[in-house]
């Protein structure tokens, strides 16, 4: 059975930092691209980061770029967020997802981030 289990979020002042982690299980870990979303309140869910499976090749929205770094560590079955820099327009929950196909989605239960002073 595929389970993603996000943890590391928390209440963090602008421009603090938090890394979060993704524990990933019943699956061949290093042979999937592994990706970040995340949804703010009243807003659709977006893409924040991707990661290919040997960790070769990531990619960033352009609202994090410089500031957010996703690895993978595929000897603990985990993706991680380095999240640096943070600003109050970060706030939302934080889902770790992976897909088969073109549109079959694994999702996490999610882990809230909220940047505030």
């Amino acid at each position: 059975q595929l389970q993603l289990v996000e943890s590391g979020g928390d209440l963090v002042q602008p421009g603090g930092s938090l890394r979060l982690s993704c524990a990933c299980s019943g699956f061949t870990f290093s042979r999937y691209t592994l990706s970040w979303y995340r949804q703010a309140p009243g807003k659709e869910r977006e893409l924040v980061a991707t990661i290919t499976g040997t960790g070769g090749r990531t990619d960033y929205t352009d609202s994090v770029k410089g500031r957010f770094t996703i690895s993978r560590d595929n000897a603990k079955n985990t993706v991680y967020l380095q999240m640096n820099s943070l600003k109050p327009e970060d706030t939302a929950v934080y889902y770790c997802n992976t897909r088969r196909g073109s549109s079959i989605d694994y999702w996490g239960q999610g882990t809230q981030v909220t940047v505030s002073s």
